[in-house]
């Protein structure tokens, strides 16, 4: 039996829940979760892999969801100009850049992105037409868009 502090009988009618809309979400492949060893474990500088989800597991959107990291931001782009043939290499600063795949420049994606840490990218411009375009960084956790951020001169 189940019952409340005050002594009060809890029916299963009368249980004390609402809905928590979290879809259920049925992992369709292993997901395997990667860890740095600890420090001092006497073990080799590396990593251990192990089972987190065995496909057909079923587990709350909520969860999957905090197995991610928030969404990066961008705090600044330089320089925030250069000329229309492209080529400038732009510093992209912001936090949770690790998993950006690409820098767009407008609707143009910049060239030979490379991550230097988690706050910092540099990108090289790509052709464009005079004026301001927006930034846009594509990472695996959304979109993040720095309206204007770069000018072509």
């Amino acid at each position: 039996m189940l019952y409340k502090e005050d002594g009060t009988l809890i029916t299963a009618g009368t249980f004390p829940a609402s809905a928590v809309p979290d879809t259920p979400m049925r992992v369709t492949t292993d997901v395997y979760e990667t860890k740095a060893y600890g420090r001092g474990d006497g073990r080799p500088e590396g990593s251990r892999r192990h089972l987190l989800y065995q496909a057909g597991t079923v587990v709350p959107k909520s969860e999957i969801d905090r197995l991610f990291s928030p969404a990066a931001t961008v705090t600044s782009i330089t320089p925030a100009t250069g000329p229309a043939a492209g080529g400038t290499t732009v510093t992209v600063k912001g936090t949770r850049l690790a998993g950006v795949t690409a820098v767009n420049f407008g609707a143009s994606p910049g060239t030979s992105l490379t991550r230097i840490s988690d706050s910092e990218l540099r990108v090289k411009s790509p052709a464009g037409e005079a004026g301001a375009v927006d930034i846009v960084v594509v990472a695996d956790s959304g979109n993040v868009k720095k309206t204007g951020g770069f000018t072509y001169s």
